[in-house]
C-alpha cells in the first residue's frame, strides 16, 4: 500500500513519467498506468490522497463488485458425498438438484471443483467411488486373543475375521480358531447373515486360503471358494499382489477394530471362543454406532439408509461346506478318500477325477460333469461299490452266488445240492469252485436230471463228491447200478456243511 501512495506522489508531485517511476520504484509501467489511472477515475488529487489512511484509500481505487457482494448457496457437500454412494448417482445429477433448488449457485465446473476439495479433505488418500451394496472387503487381523481351556488350562489363540462393506464402512468381526479353509468359509456364511443380505463382489487378499495360485492378471480360486460364490451369486476378486491399496478399505477397517476392540480386551480373559464372540459383537455394535469425525451419521445410520436396502437376499439353503481333491481312478475303477475307497463307472480307469466331500457325501466328477455320488464312509481299508459302475462281465460274474447255485441244484434234487454245497465247503472262497459247480449243473443237459441226481447219490456214498467223479459215473454208467450197503448214511444236516444259509449270510456280511 506503501508503494502505491509512492507511485501517486510521484506522479502528482514530483511529475515523473511513468517509465521513470517504473523504475524508480521497481514495478512495471503497466502496473503504474493502471494505479494512476484507478486515481483518476475515482477523482482523488494528491491532497486527498495523503490524508487518506490504507483501508480507505484501498475502498476508493478498489471499489466492491455488486456481483462479488453476492454469496452463493454452499452446497451440503456431506450429503452429496453420501448421496453418491447410491446406484447410478452421479455428481451431474446432484448439480441440476442444486441448480432447481439455487439458480445462483455454483456452475457444474465449479461444483465438481469444490466437491473434490471437500472429498480430499474426507480421506487424502481415498480416490475409489463405492456403489451401495458393491463391495465387500474381507481380511484377518494381525492380532490373535487367547481363549483358556477351563479344564487343562490349555492356552489356544484365535484368529480376528474382519470385513466391510465399501460405501457405508459398516463393519463385522468375529474369532475363529484358526485360518483354514473351514473358518474362512464360515466366516463368510456368518457375515452374510449379520449383513441380511449379499453384496456383488468379495474382495479378498492372495491368502492361500481364497486363492490357490495367485497371479497379477488372472487368480486360481480355492475351488471351494468358488462354491460358496455361485451358491451366494456374488463374484471374488482378488487384489493384486503386493498392493495393499487394492484393499486400503479393509486395512483401515482392521486398524479400527484393533484399536477400539482389541485394545479394549488386551486385559480380559476367555475361556471359549462362544464367549470370546459374544464380547466381540458387543463391542462391534458399539463401533457401528460411532459418529463420524467428518461427516455426519454413524456406520449403522449409513448402512441402514445406503447399502442394506441394496444388498440382495440370501439364499434360502445355507451354504453346506465341502471340499475338493483331485484322484485317479484305479484299475479296480475305485478312487481312495481318507483310506476308503468308492467306486466310479469303470470306463474311467485311470482316468483324473475330481472329488467334492462333505461329511456326509461324496461327489465325483470327471471333466465338470458329475458321474457318481456315494454316502460316506470312515470304515479304513472298506469299499463301497455301486454296482452299475462294474463292467458287464463283472456283473454278470457276481450274479452267481453260492446260495444261488446250492438253489439251483435243489432243483434237480436233495443229493445234487448236497455235492454242489460239498464243492463250495472244500475251496478256501466259494468263488473257487463256481466253474466245478457250473460244469456239475450242465451235466443234466448232457445225461438227464434223474440220472445226474443218482450219480450225486452214488457220488456221496462214495464220498467222491467232484465234478470229474460224478462224471466218471455218468460216462460208465455207474449210476444204473444198485448203490453198495453201507452201514451209515451221511444225513444233509451235517455241522461241517455249511449249507445254502451259510453263504447267504456270508454273502450279505460282504456286501455290508
Amino acid at each position: 500500500m506503501r508503494k502505491i501512495q509512492e507511485i501517486l506522489r510521484l506522479h502528482f508531485r514530483a511529475d515523473l513519467s511513468r517509465r521513470q517511476i517504473a523504475r524508480s520504484c521497481s514495478v512495471s509501467r503497466p502496473t503504474v498506468t493502471d494505479y494512476i489511472d484507478r486515481a483518476q477515475r475515482a477523482g482523488l488529487s494528491w491532497t486527498q490522497i495523503e490524508s487518506m489512511s490504507e483501508k480507505e484509500l484501498t475502498t476508493r481505487l478498489y471499489p466492491v463488485s455488486p456481483w462479488k457482494k453476492r454469496k452463493r448457496a454452499q452446497p451440503d457437500w456431506a450429503r452429496i458425498h453420501r448421496e453418491l454412494s447410491r446406484p447410478h448417482v452421479t455428481l451431474q445429477l446432484l448439480w441440476q438438484e442444486y441448480k432447481l433448488d439455487h439458480p445462483d449457485g455454483y456452475q457444474y465446473s465449479q461444483f465438481c471443483e469444490r466437491y473434490r476439495r471437500f472429498q480430499e479433505q474426507v480421506d487424502p488418500v481415498l480416490r475409489q467411488r463405492y456403489r451401495a451394496g458393491d463391495k465387500l472387503f474381507v481380511d484377518y487381523a494381525g492380532p490373535t486373543i487367547e481363549v483358556i481351556d477351563p479344564l487343562s488350562g490349555e492356552v489356544r489363540t484365535a484368529s480376528i475375521f474382519v470385513a466391510v462393506l465399501g460405501a457405508s464402512n459398516y463393519t463385522y468381526a468375529e474369532a475363529t480358531w484358526n485360518q483354514d479353509l473351514a473358518s474362512w468359509i464360515g466366516a463368510h456364511v456368518r457375515c452374510f447373515e449379520f449383513l441380511g443380505g449379499v453384496p456383488r463382489v468379495v474382495i479378498p487378499d492372495n491368502t492361500r486360503t481364497a486363492v490357490t495360485h495367485s497371479c497379477y492378471y488372472e487368480p486360481e480360486l480355492n475351488p471351494t471358494y468358488q462354491d460358496l460364490a455361485r451358491h451366494y451369486q456374488v463374484a471374488i476378486l482378488p487384489t493384486r499382489p503386493f498392493r495393499p491399496r487394492d484393499k486400503a478399505k479393509v486395512e483401515n477397517a482392521v486398524l479400527v477394530v484393533e484399536r477400539w476392540i482389541l485394545a479394549a480386551l488386551r486385559n480380559r480373559r476367555f475361556f471359549s471362543l462362544g464367549e470370546l464372540n459374544q464380547t466381540l459383537r458387543q463391542l462391534l455394535e458399539a463401533l457401528n454406532q460411532r459418529p463420524f469425525k467428518k461427516l455426519p451419521g454413524n456406520r449403522s445410520q449409513w448402512f441402514a439408509e445406503i447399502d442394506q436396502p441394496a444388498l440382495r437376499s440370501l439364499p434360502r439353503s445355507r451354504f453346506q461346506f465341502a471340499q475338493w481333491k483331485k484322484a485317479r481312478v484305479n484299475i479296480d475303477y475305485h478312487i481312495e478318500l481318507e483310506r476308503h475307497y468308492y467306486s466310479v463307472p469303470y470306463r474311467l480307469i485311470r482316468q483324473e477325477v475330481e472329488l467334492r466331500y462333505s461329511a456326509t457325501t461324496l461327489e465325483i466328477f470327471h471333466l465338470g460333469q458329475r458321474v457318481a455320488t456315494h454316502r460316506r464312509s470312515q470304515q479304513a481299508g472298506h469299499h463301497t461299490t455301486d454296482a452299475a459302475h462294474r463292467p458287464p462281465a463283472h456283473r454278470r460274474y457276481l450274479e452267481w452266488t453260492p446260495s444261488r447255485l446250492i438253489r439251483w441244484a435243489e432243483k434237480i434234487g436233495s443229493q445234487t445240492a448236497l455235492v454242489v454245497a460239498r464243492i463250495l465247503d472244500s475251496r478256501r472262497y466259494p468263488e473257487q469252485g463256481y466253474r466245478s459247480c457250473l460244469g456239475l449243473l450242465r451235466l443234466a443237459d448232457r445225461f438227464g436230471e434223474d440220472r445226474l441226481e443218482a450219480a450225486c447219490h452214488r457220488a456221496v456214498r462214495l464220498q467222491a463228491t467232484s465234478y470229474k467223479s460224478v462224471q466218471s459215473i455218468l460216462k460208465t454208467g455207474l449210476d444204473r447200478q444198485a448203490l453198495p450197503e453201507e452201514p451209515r448214511t451221511l444225513p444233509l444236516e451235517h455241522p461241517n456243511i455249511r449249507g445254502a444259509e451259510y453263504f447267504e449270510r456270508e454273502e450279505k456280511a460282504h456286501v455290508d
